[in-house]
């Protein structure tokens, strides 16, 4: 048997209200986010996408990860179009190795039960 042990974050983001000093530049949120520049621009890794109660709603890999979680956000074709509103927290496990990546994120969809997930999915 495999064991496979999933790696704790390497960055996470939580939605808030952006908090304006008189001599600062507003900072453009994304769905509520002002930290997207925390993500990793040019590293692969699994994007975890999580609401207010922690409960995982979306399980996605990426190979540049910061230009996805804006496209998750922007497109008319991700998974989570409809459910955009409930996200509140966004985790990034980086995995540089594409295999890796995969293995990853059809075990977490599987066990952590990714709300939203409808591709590899193997749980009823």
């Amino acid at each position: 048997m495999i064991t496979i042990t999933i790696p704790n974050p390497d960055v996470t983001i939580v939605q808030r209200k952006q908090e304006m000093s008189a001599d600062a530049a507003p900072i453009k949120p994304v769905n509520g986010f002002i930290d997207l520049h925390e993500i990793p621009r040019d590293k692969g890794g699994i994007i975890l996408f999580y609401n207010k109660e922690d409960e995982l709603l979306f399980a996605g890999k990426a190979r540049k990860l910061r230009q996805r979680v804006k496209k998750h956000f922007e497109d008319n074709v991700s998974p989570i179009k409809n459910h955009r509103a409930e996200v509140n927290k966004i985790s990034i496990i980086i995995v540089e190795d594409p295999m890796e990546r995969e293995i990853y994120e059809t075990y977490i969809i599987n066990t952590l039960r990714a709300k939203y997930n409808v591709d590899k999915v193997f749980f009823e």
